[in-house]
């Protein structure tokens, strides 16, 4: 933004630049070759006035006229020819061999009593020429005429410098709508790039950064609207962190009463009603799972703490050992192959609920004798963590539809919430990863997470001690 406000400035400055100085050198120019033609003209005149009598009477033109001419040349580097009546060379300050003008247009135009002036290029000087040519006449008739050429390197000179002086003055004012550009759009963009770093917090999960008021009366109610929107946004937060950690509560400690309820019935039920009561219990413990599932979503769907570097190996080693007792109580063998230099960028806690919700799953689906693999690999700037089974698996239909709320397999038992995967997909994806799932080689089913890898800071090697003088 503040290069094209910059740019926007420039364009406007060469543009205004540009209808004042073109015409004006253009002028300049014109006026100066307009002035030189006016001089010389003048003083073709005044010479045919020397040379009026002479060419009447047809008598040599006086010695003092010639003089004049040389002198002339000599002062400005303009030559003076005098012609008759019938074009021939009377007088000429720089002879070059030819005597016969009546050829030349110019002389020709002056000797039918017309003024005749221009400028033409001349090959032999290699220059632009001013010529004049101006009749000698009295009482209506012809007598001849003077042409006087001037080079014009002297006048093109002084339209070159004053062209150089306009560019100068131009550059200049470039330099300073420059500064001034450079100055007005610093104010006007620097308060955007702190509302954009406010932003940028906000959207981390720190809701308590506030943009600052300042800049253009613009960009204060911009960040006023955007600072009310935050306040907003921080208290509708808050009061949902309220809302989640009240059901937390309200809600577990029914249940857990229920439950206890329901458990202590167990001896007073008839054998008949065992059934309903065991399914009864069933529910409760469904329920309970059922609200720790979307709890759990409820916070994930916010992140007050940014990613950190989490060590993938600590994390498996301890999930695997927290879930062993229960894979052996079942018969499941847990098996763990993690790449040491494994480490992801990742908010803490969340890869330990990822784990618990995958080991979880894949327990409820693993026959006895089989094993359950945790592993973890490190490709492309990318930790992969794979939880792969060996129990039926799922089909491509399944796989797809698995992360989708309360979704459960067709053909599985009543637990389960079916909240498991989507609560694994959402904390996933919050940290910048992915989550799928794959087929194994057996038929079972392997849970991918990726999640971004963190950098390796290695420590600089301590150089060695110097050895004691003693021993040297």
């Amino acid at each position: 933004m503040r290069r094209r406000l910059l740019l926007s400035y420039l364009a406007v400055a060469v543009l205004v630049l540009a209808l004042l100085e073109i015409p004006l050198g253009i002028s300049y120019a014109k006026n100066e070759r307009q002035d030189l033609t006016h001089k010389v003209e003048r003083d073709a005149v005044a010479l045919s006035t020397l040379v009026e009598d002479a060419l009447e009477h047809g008598t040599i033109v006086p010695a003092r006229v010639s003089g004049i001419a040389r002198t002339y040349t000599q002062d400005t580097g303009g030559r003076v020819v005098v012609v008759d009546r019938s074009g021939r060379e009377v007088v000429d300050s720089a002879p070059t061999g030819s005597r016969d003008f009546a050829t030349r247009p110019e002389v020709a135009r002056a000797l039918a009593g017309e003024v005749a002036s221009g400028i033409r290029h001349s090959r032999t000087l290699g220059t632009d020429l001013l010529y004049v040519a101006v009749p000698v006449a009295s009482s209506g008739v012809v007598h001849g005429a003077v042409r006087i050429s001037y080079p014009t390197s002297a006048v093109d000179s002084r339209i070159h410098r004053y062209w150089t002086l306009l560019a100068i003055i131009a550059a200049a004012v470039l330099a300073a709508a420059g500064l001034v550009a450079i100055v007005l759009s610093r104010w006007m963009t620097h308060p955007v790039a702190r509302l954009e770093v406010a932003a940028a917090a906000i959207g981390s999960g720190d809701l308590s950064t506030r943009a600052p008021v300042d800049g253009p009366p613009e960009m204060r109610r911009l960040a006023e609207t955007f600072n009310t929107t935050a306040a907003e946004l921080d208290q509708l937060l808050r009061s949902q962190d309220a809302f989640v950690a009240d059901a937390s509560h309200q809600l577990r400690t029914p249940l857990a009463a229920l439950r206890l309820r329901l458990e202590n019935l167990d001896r007073d039920v008839a054998p008949s009603g065992k059934d309903e009561l065991d399914g009864a219990l069933a529910e409760v413990e469904r329920l309970s799972t059922l609200v720790d599932g979307l709890l759990t979503l409820a916070r994930a769907d916010r992140a007050l703490r940014a990613p950190e570097r989490i060590a993938v190996t600590r994390v498996v080693d301890e999930r695997v050992a927290a879930w062993t007792a229960l894979a052996e109580e079942r018969g499941v063998a847990l098996r763990r192959d993690v790449a040491p230099d494994a480490v992801a960028l990742a908010t803490p806690g969340r890869l330990e609920q990822v784990l618990d919700n995958l080991l979880a799953n894949a327990l409820d689906v693993s026959p006895p004798g089989t094993a359950i693999t945790v592993s973890a690999v490190v490709e492309d700037g990318w930790v992969e963590l794979d939880v792969a089974d060996e129990g039926p698996g799922m089909s491509a239909d399944e796989r797809d539809r698995a992360f989708d709320r309360f979704w459960r397999a067709t053909g599985r038992d009543g637990e389960g919430s079916g909240l498991g995967l989507a609560i694994v997909r959402r904390l996933a994806t919050a940290d910048g990863g992915s989550v799928e799932l794959r087929e194994t080689r057996s038929g079972g089913l392997d849970a991918v997470v990726r999640l971004p890898r963190a950098r390796v800071t290695r420590r600089p090697e301590p150089e060695p001690e110097p050895e004691p003088l003693a021993s040297r």
